[in-house]
């Protein structure tokens, strides 16, 4: 009975056996296919694949003890914050820092509305002058340059150039006789 039971089982292991080894022919082209591919693959660019698998496995390496490392420092940075002491010289640090700046900026307005003044005084005494020259009955434009060229000696900013006259004869008829 065992004998036959034993039997029974090798038939059974050998018809297993059969049915793994002998696969559909779909399966078997699909795997030759498979085989033919990476193999093609592997002898044209092995050399690439091993060296590129190579270089990201180390810079992985170098990129998760960065990492770590950049962790670490985030977790020792909060309990740095909440010392009470630091918090206060940040805090008065950024108050100076805030108050010299607003000095600064104080003093630039300052400056400015100084310059404003000086140019409304300015104008103001150009119209009194004006008024002066046209109450005298003389022109007013040619007293209005002249303070401004006074003021600055320097050389002229303004965009007019006079034209210089012309030791040109006339093209026309300019007294010549044919």
């Amino acid at each position: 009975m065992q004998l036959g039971l034993a039997a029974a089982r090798v038939a059974a292991m050998d018809q297993e056996g059969e049915h793994l080894f002998t696969r559909p022919a779909l399966e078997t082209e699909g795997l030759r296919f498979l085989h033919v591919t990476v193999g093609s693959l592997l002898a044209a660019y092995g050399w690439y694949i091993v060296f590129s698998c190579i270089l990201l496995y180390v810079l992985f390496q170098k990129l998760s003890t960065r990492l770590r490392a950049l962790r670490q420092r985030q977790l020792d940075r909060p309990v740095a914050a909440v010392e009470p002491d630091v918090v206060v010289k940040r805090q008065e640090a950024l108050a100076a820092a805030r108050l010299k700046m607003q000095e600064e900026l104080n003093a630039q307005v300052e400056k400015h509305k100084e310059k404003l003044r000086q140019l409304e005084e300015e104008k103001r005494r150009q119209k009194i002058e004006m008024w002066d020259s046209m109450q005298e009955g003389r022109s007013y434009r040619g007293n209005t340059r002249k303070p401004q060229e006074e003021d600055s000696p320097g050389p002229s900013t303004s965009s007019v150039i006079p034209k210089r006259k012309s030791d040109r004869r006339p093209l026309r008829g300019g007294g010549i006789p044919n």
